[in-house]
């Protein structure tokens, strides 16, 4: 049966994506090359949405945030918080578990240079809408990210600006709480604008809002 919140294996609805991804199978035929699906509890009362899969995270392995840096700070976070189970080893074979929680991406391929475009943004919206819609337990969304945040407001039928921007920004759509977060990239956590004690915060938020 075709889940509705995950697009099939060979999506071509974004002819730049399937191309890269064409790319990247050619040089690396062994890495998964193909829509990263959402990751998590099934019955989860909170969602993680990032931006899209690094080409060397989850268009590599097959699982959100995992085979790159992001993932590190993201998993370790999680766990700390009961939200995951097991040892982050940055393999999707790791045997890590989510605990009410799951994560999923606004744009589930990889883009060229880490950036896809807003055409491509809209038209992966609708699994987007459709992973939220699945998760009848769901509270709170933690947003990785400015874009992320506006892509689940978009999904949620709300304007990108409906919301508070940046690091710690709260609001309320669709029944849901938003907390935005500062993607926790490499490049945030080594210049210092994302710190591990920041992102702890964001999760000790959540936390706290399903207690």
């Amino acid at each position: 049966m075709t889940d509705p919140a995950e697009p099939p294996r060979d999506c071509s609805l974004c002819p730049r994506l399937s191309a890269y991804r064409a790319e990247n199978r050619a040089a690396h035929p062994d890495w998964w090359n193909g829509p990263a699906p959402s990751f998590g509890d099934p019955d989860a009362r909170l969602l993680v949405a990032g931006l899209a899969p690094g080409r060397q995270g989850a268009n590599r392995t097959g699982r959100p945030f995992t085979g790159d840096f992001a993932g590190v700070l993201l998993y370790e976070t999680l766990i700390s918080f009961g939200f995951a189970l097991g040892d982050y080893r940055a393999r999707p074979d790791d045997g890590l578990t989510l605990v009410d929680c799951m994560i999923t991406n606004a744009v589930r391929c990889a883009p060229p240079g880490n950036k896809p475009l807003p055409a491509e943004e809209a038209t992966c919206r609708p699994f987007l809408a459709a992973r939220i819609a699945t998760l009848p337990r769901l509270r709170v969304i933690v947003t990785l990210g400015d874009v992320a945040r506006r892509n689940v407001l978009k999904a949620l039928g709300r304007p990108g600006s409906a919301a508070v921007s940046g690091h710690g920004g709260e609001s309320e759509a669709g029944g849901y709480r938003i907390i935005n977060s500062y993607h926790c990239s490499r490049l945030n956590t080594n210049t210092g604008r994302l710190t591990p004690a920041m992102f702890r915060a964001i999760f000790a938020r959540a936390q706290a809002l399903l207690n």
